[in-house]
């Protein structure tokens, strides 16, 4: 853990944790930093790290993820675990700005019937359920094939699309590490504007495709486990091999802290 910082280029705080630089903002100090960007400005994009991201990220063989993260204009925390662990571990609280929370404050307080909006993945029903509940007037959407991330001219296509279809708003509804390698590529273009939002299911969320952990569950940091008993087969390995390992990796920074802390500092010379 270090001492809360601010990058060059971002004008907001962050703390590092396990290696990722989380920038300190809650839901709400988010939603405003979003809105507050003009339509036209060059595009940034938002990151959502969960305990998924930062086992990733530790293990190191994906550059491209690694220079997607280091290239987020907001890196938000998504994980209740995470939280906990630095709260505990460090005596470091982190603001809770999940995805999924963030995507539905959005709708509700900022986004507007005649706002540009473009989506990246996603089907039609999504489409539809977004044009209906939310009124959108001026929504794009393009459905990119499956593994389309190892295919450059798919990639390309994306890429086209989100300039083709200049939006206050794009959200990445891909899949990681799809969404954060595609807004790496959008932005590397420097020709897109808006905001890219990599929210994970949050789409599915918000139009009501994919019912969310009651609230109870997602205050005592059990949201996993209910995703995991509502869906076993596709969520096991989720949580069991991709997550998981993020306990050690906390275990592994707080003892090398502890360690740090115990060594004697040399003598100061005469």
């Amino acid at each position: 853990m270090t001492a809360p910082q601010t990058e060059p280029g971002r004008e907001h705080p962050s703390d590092t944790v396990f290696g990722v630089a989380i920038t300190r903002l809650d839901v709400a100090g988010a939603a405003q930093a979003i809105a507050g960007r003009a339509p036209g400005e060059s595009f940034a994009y938002v990151v959502t790290p969960n305990a998924q991201h930062v086992v990733r990220l530790h293990r190191g063989g994906d550059a491209r993820f690694r220079a997607a993260y280091d290239g987020a204009w907001l890196r938000l925390c998504d994980s209740q675990i995470m939280r906990h662990l630095s709260r505990r571990l460090f005596r470091k609280p982190l603001p809770s700005a999940s995805g999924s929370d963030l995507t539905a404050h959005l709708f509700a307080h900022v986004i507007t019937p005649d706002d540009t909006v473009t989506v990246i993945g996603g089907n039609d029903e999504l489409e539809r359920r977004l044009r209906d509940r939310f009124g959108l007037t001026r929504l794009a959407r393009h459905e990119p094939p499956m593994g389309f991330s190892a295919d450059p001219r798919e990639v390309e296509r994306c890429v086209r699309f989100v300039l083709d279809h200049p939006a206050r708003f794009v959200f990445l509804a891909v899949g990681a590490p799809q969404s954060e390698c595609l807004s790496l590529a959008i932005r590397s273009t420097g020709q897109a504007t808006g905001v890219g939002l990599c929210v994970g299911s949050s789409l599915l969320f918000v139009t009501g495709l994919v019912e969310r952990a009651p609230p109870l569950f997602r205050r005592l940091a059990l949201e996993w486990l209910y995703r995991l008993a509502q869906n076993p087969r596709g969520h096991a390995r989720r949580v069991f091999v991709d997550s998981l390992p993020l306990l050690g990796i906390a275990l592994s920074a707080w003892w090398s802290e502890q360690r740090g802390q115990a060594r004697p500092k040399p003598a100061a010379r005469p």
